[in-house]
C-alpha cells in the first residue's frame, strides 16, 4: 500500500510538473487582482490563466458578470465590490439607501457564487468628525449586518492611507476600524487589512495585527514606497509578516494589490513565494 501511495504521488506531481503548475504549501490562501498584471496587456481570461498556473487560489474586486471566468481555472472570487466608494461611502446617511440595495445585491451575488467577502469603504471625511463617520457607519452596517449573517458573507471594511493615496478617507487607522466592528458586534463585519496603506499611516504591521487579528478578515499586500512588488528594493519584511499571519492560523486570504514596475508574472511569482511560508 505505502509503495502503490508512493507511486501514486510521483504521478500526481509529474502531472502537475507537466502542466506547468506551481503546488504552494497552501499555509496562506493567496489571491490576486487586475493590477497585479499591468503592463501585460493581458485579457481577464489570461490574468485567471497565469494565476491558477502560479498557484494562486482566488482573485479580488471580481462582480459577478466575471465569476464564470473564475470557475473555469478553480479561482475563488475573494472579494466582490459592494457599491460603496472610496469617496462617497458608508460615513454618510445620505448615501445610505443606494449603497444599502448594491450591498444586498452583492452580498446575494457573492453567496450564490462560494465568494467569501464584500468589501465596504467607508468614504471620505469632507469636513465630518470621525465620531460622527464613525456612529453613521455603525448604523449602516447594523442594516445589512443580518444579511450577510444569513447569507455566511463578511463584509470587509478596507483602511486606507489618507497620507499619499487617498486624502480624507477615514478609515484610515486601524484604531478607528477595530471600533467600528466592536460596536457592530457582529462577526461577518471585519476590516480588510491593507497592509501598505497601514505601513503608511501607522507601522508597527505584524504587533498590530497579532493584536486585532479577530478583527481582520482579509489582508492586502503591496511594497512601501511605491506600492510595487514585494521585494528587496521596499522596506516591509513580507516573509517576516506571512510567517506572523500563518501562525495566528488565519484561515481568510492573503491577496496581492501591487503594480509591477518589471516583468508582471516573475513578480507574481515572487510574491506568492514570499508568502508561501
Amino acid at each position: 500500500m505505502q509503495r502503490r501511495s508512493f507511486l501514486s504521488s510521483l504521478a500526481a506531481a509529474g502531472a502537475l510538473a507537466q502542466s506547468g503548475k506551481v503546488v504552494r504549501k497552501g499555509k496562506l490562501k493567496q489571491a490576486v487582482t487586475r493590477g497585479c498584471f499591468r503592463g501585460t496587456n493581458f485579457s481577464f481570461e489570461d490574468m485567471c490563466r497565469e494565476a491558477a498556473r502560479l498557484g494562486a487560489l482566488g482573485f479580488d474586486l471580481v462582480g459577478p458578470n466575471e465569476f464564470p471566468v473564475l470557475k473555469k481555472y478553480g479561482l475563488v472570487p475573494t472579494m466582490v465590490p459592494g457599491g460603496s466608494g472610496i469617496r462617497d461611502g458608508i460615513n454618510r446617511k445620505e448615501h445610505h439607501a443606494k449603497i444599502e440595495a448594491a450591498m444586498r445585491q452583492a452580498i446575494d451575488a457573492a453567496a450564490a457564487n462560494g465568494a467569501p467577502n464584500v468589501i465596504v469603504l467607508s468614504g471620505e471625511r469632507q469636513g465630518m468628525s470621525d465620531e460622527e463617520g464613525l456612529d453613521n457607519s455603525v448604523l449602516f452596517l447594523n442594516k445589512v449586518k443580518s444579511h450577510a449573517e444569513d447569507k455566511g458573507v463578511t463584509l470587509c471594511v478596507e483602511l486606507l492611507n489618507s497620507k499619499v493615496n487617498h486624502p480624507d478617507y477615514m478609515c484610515d487607522r486601524t484604531a478607528w476600524g477595530v471600533e467600528l466592528c466592536k460596536r457592530v458586534n457582529s462577526p461577518r463585519v471585519k476590516l480588510l487589512y491593507d497592509i501598505y496603506h497601514m505601513q503608511i499611516m501607522e507601522g508597527d504591521i505584524i504587533r498590530t495585527i497579532r493584536d486585532n487579528i479577530q478583527w481582520i478578515g482579509h489582508f492586502h499586500t503591496a511594497g512601501n514606497p511605491g506600492r510595487h512588488e514585494l521585494d528587496d528594493t521596499q522596506e516591509l519584511n513580507y516573509r517576516g509578516i506571512a510567517r506572523a499571519i500563518a501562525e495566528l492560523n488565519f484561515t481568510g486570504y492573503v491577496a496581492h494589490e501591487y503594480t509591477p514596475t518589471g516583468d508582471a508574472l516573475k513578480a507574481l511569482d515572487q510574491a506568492l513565494s514570499i508568502c508561501d511560508v
